[in-house]
């Protein structure tokens, strides 16, 4: 895709649960998904929304017929744009219509444009919009713990991270 899903609905239909209150938020462990500082009407349009991975796992999540990348999926993209050490760049909309300066070796030629929509974090905050951009992978490592990849205004490299499941990130889905 060429855009952070927003969607509210699983792809069978059933909604989404919307999760604001950040002490909610910090104890789920089931799906879930906000907008970045719970304001649907500045950040939905350009940003999309943040779901937690449990939301992420459930596979109804992408639309049909597509599907949350894999960590290889990732590794394959990244490879492909000449590793992990550039291709945040490769990746990242040019520019600072939305990363706050500097946004290091954005050239966006890979048509991704990564958007810096920041992140909640597992005790619910939010957090480093303009900044940093995380989307989720499928890819579980722990009981409590998933594989996500984060982008960073001032780096031109795309960082894997193990984060909590109970964060909130962006996702981008892959077609089958």
């Amino acid at each position: 895709m060429s855009e952070n899903l927003k969607t509210t609905k699983y792809n069978d239909g059933i909604t989404i649960p919307l999760v604001k209150d950040k002490i909610a938020w910090s104890n789920l462990t089931t799906p879930a998904y906000c907008w970045k500082d719970n304001d649907e009407f500045t950040n939905k349009s350009i940003y999309g929304a943040l779901y937690n991975w449990f939301a992420v796992s459930t596979d109804k999540l992408c639309p049909s017929g597509w599907h949350i990348p894999s960590k290889g999926e990732w590794t394959t993209l990244l490879t492909y744009l000449g590793g992990r050490s550039v291709a945040g760049g490769k990746l990242k909309e040019t520019r600072t219509p939305h990363w706050r300066g500097p946004n290091k070796c954005a050239t966006n030629e890979s048509g991704f444009t990564a958007l810096p929509g920041g992140f909640r974090t597992n005790k619910g905050d939010f957090t480093s919009i303009g900044l940093w951009g995380r989307w989720w992978s499928s890819a579980e490592t722990e009981k409590s713990i998933a594989l996500c990849w984060q982008m960073f205004q001032d780096k031109s490299f795309v960082e894997i991270q193990a984060r909590e499941k109970r964060g909130g990130f962006s996702v981008r889905c892959v077609k089958n």
